[in-house]
């Protein structure tokens, strides 16, 4: 009988000293910091009528959605911009990147490279910023512009995504203009 006793103790005790309580092992477990969704390979396309306008390639992303919903693009990224007809006119590179989908914005940097293949020319610079809303692209950065025409430097540029025309907001250096002869 006391052998039944002491089995009966020990197996009661057991049951007591296993039960989990949630909020416990929660403030164990849970880092706050931790993204919501991590994703290999990731591949966006935003479109517009049907017709891709953007498309944007990474191979490990993290999404956290508090305080905002932010989605970090690591391991280099690669964002190509189409034409209407739906030909790529110019692919934005970045070694990290952000979206802040509650802005309509990407933001990118760390061996920034945007180029347009038609004009062969290309964008370097270490941080750019693209709004969604109106497809532009800009950075207060240094920039270097290289293309047939020759290399301009500056600090800071506006463009859109096609980057078919550029503004560089404070220029430096020495520009060579050649003369053109004028026909009447």
């Amino acid at each position: 009988m006391k052998f039944y006793f002491a089995l009966l103790v020990i197996l009661s005790l057991s049951v007591i000293s296993c039960e989990n309580d949630l909020d416990t092992i929660e403030k164990v477990t849970f880092n706050p910091k931790s993204p919501d969704e991590t994703i290999h390979e990731l591949k966006m396309v935003y479109s517009d009528s049907g017709y891709a306008r953007v498309e944007l390639i990474c191979s490990y992303a993290e999404t956290m959605h508090q305080p905002e919903n932010i989605t970090k693009l690591l391991d280099s990224l690669r964002v190509n911009f189409f034409s209407e007809n739906g030909e790529i006119v110019s692919t934005l590179t970045a070694l990290y990147g952000e979206i802040n989908y509650s802005k309509g914005a990407l933001m990118v940097r760390d061996s920034v490279r945007l180029y347009n293949s038609k004009k062969k020319q290309t964008l370097e610079t270490e941080v750019l910023y693209w709004n969604q809303k109106d497809s532009s692209i800009f950075t207060p950065a240094q920039v270097i512009v290289k293309g047939p025409d020759g290399t301009f430097l500056g600090e800071g540029i506006k463009t859109k995504q096609d980057f078919s025309r550029y503004e560089i907001l404070k220029p430096r250096g020495k520009i060579k203009i050649e003369k053109k002869e004028e026909i009447n």
